[in-house]
């Protein structure tokens, strides 16, 4: 592991890594049935393939934050 230390959204952006990772798995889960032609799985299902979309969303939001922490250190001081 590298000594840096973690800046401002990098957490959110490992958070909305791994929401999106369950979120895919999810979706392959899902979707599997449709294709092989068995019985589909209950509602809920469906629904943890939604945290693709969320995992996303946390990811930019870090992404952004961390892009703003940049620009607030890079801005001149008067």
């Amino acid at each position: 592991m590298s000594k840096q230390t973690m800046g401002p959204g990098d957490l959110l952006v490992r958070t909305g890594a791994v929401v999106f990772l369950v979120g895919a798995v999810g979706t392959l889960v899902t979707v599997a049935p449709l294709l092989l032609g068995t019985s589909t799985l209950p509602t809920p299902a469906y629904f943890v393939s939604m945290l693709m979309g969320v995992g996303l969303a946390i990811a930019l939001c870090g992404l952004l934050r961390s892009a703003l922490a940049q620009r607030q250190a890079a801005a001149p001081r008067r």
